[in-house]
């Protein structure tokens, strides 16, 4: 079957950015991913299918070796680059970074760093953000190599209507202003990803934006049209939803959404309390317990050693409670005072918290010094 043979589409192919994520994370000597240059649909040779079934796809594909593109393999030493770039770009920390660095070395390194990233939520989004952007440059690359015209449909500012009219009509030539002037939006848009910036995304200059909190909201996007499936391929169709790739997880070659990575790490058996912060804790429950000794320690002490400990152990002590015993060692006046109270506990608690302590200022005398 020659090219010119396939019906030609009248607009960018609209292609779905974490489909294509996924596809290139899990692309290995044993999964092979297919994009058809003529609708833009993606699919999986998946070996757990029937063997007949394999057959007529490989047939399919190989009598139409210029209609579907394969997806590149992800290589180990692919992977490990991808891995080490983020640290020494990302990661500040030299602790973080020397334990990221000893996980890429050992055995299953994209399961153990994952296990380690979603463990650390400073570091989550900052990976998060680092993967879908180097996956991103590398996915352009790859449609610019081979000359694909096409459009991430959640780049796309047009309504899903609108969207899912030019899907069906595809292939047709005359068709409605609406969908006419929704082409002329793709053609401009799809040119920005043949420019330079696409792949060396620049900051916006200015005053940046004021930081609000991020609305976890997942893209509308429209419903799969496509219309020239073979009949040996659609049982091979990769058709995942959004909320499976697009954050990292596809990173993983184990786990095939996040939601199955979110599901191992929940049932891990891992201590997650900082060694730290449980030292220091241990440290303030002995110092508690210890002044518990101190304060009901008999009178062994000197009179100044004794006044000194009491002294500091009436600081931890309720500021109501410092009170009524200020007031039980006052005067005259002070007792006049403890007649006042009501008798009710609550009462007399919110009385004591209103009154003051007595509080004897220490003066230092001026002595004069004799003359000889």
């Amino acid at each position: 079957m020659k090219k010119n043979h396939y019906p030609k589409a009248q607009n960018p192919l609209l292609l779905r950015l974490h489909r294509l994520n996924d596809a290139f994370s899990k692309s290995d000597d044993e999964r092979d991913f297919y994009l058809d240059r003529i609708e833009g649909f993606i699919l999986f040779a998946d070996i757990d299918k029937g063997e007949k079934e394999i057959e007529q796809l490989e047939l399919e594909i190989e009598k139409n070796q210029d209609r579907y593109l394969l997806f590149p393999k992800m290589t180990f030493y692919e992977t490990k680059k991808f891995m080490e770039s983020f640290i020494n770009e990302k990661i500040y920390d030299i602790d973080t970074k020397e334990k990221l660095l000893d996980i890429i070395q050992s055995k299953e390194a994209r399961e153990n760093f994952l296990e380690f990233i979603y463990d650390h939520l400073t570091e989550l989004e900052k990976w998060q953000q680092y993967y879908l952007e180097r996956m991103r440059i590398r996915i352009i690359e790859w449609l610019r190599l081979h000359e694909v015209l096409f459009v991430f449909e959640e780049d796309l500012d047009l309504s899903i209507s609108t969207v899912e009219k030019v899907k069906q009509h595809l292939f047709d030539a005359k068709v409605g202003k609406d969908i006419s002037h929704a082409r002329e939006v793709l053609m401009q848009k799809a040119k920005t990803y043949y420019s330079n910036e696409a792949l060396n995304p620049r900051p916006k200059r200015g005053r940046p934006p004021k930081q609000q909190v991020k609305a976890d909201i997942e893209p509308q996007l429209t419903g799969d049209i496509y219309t020239t499936v073979p009949p040996e391929c659609r049982a091979f169709l990769y058709l995942t939803d959004v909320s499976s790739g697009s954050s990292g997880a596809t990173f993983s070659s184990r786990h095939a959404t996040k939601a199955d990575l979110l599901a191992s790490l929940r049932g891990s058996v891992r201590v997650k309390v900082d060694s730290k912060l449980e030292a220091l804790s241990q440290r303030l429950e002995s110092l508690r317990q210890l002044s518990t000794k101190l304060y009901d320690f008999p009178d062994t002490l000197g009179s100044k050693e004794q006044r000194t400990v009491r002294d500091v152990l009436q600081q931890e002590r309720p500021f109501a409670a410092q009170k009524e015993e200020s007031l039980k060692e006052g005067s005259a006046l002070t007792k006049v005072i403890q007649e006042a109270l009501p008798h009710d506990q609550k009462k007399r608690t919110r009385a004591l918290r209103s009154v003051k302590p007595f509080i004897f200022k220490k003066v230092t005398p001026i002595t004069s010094k004799k003359k000889k």
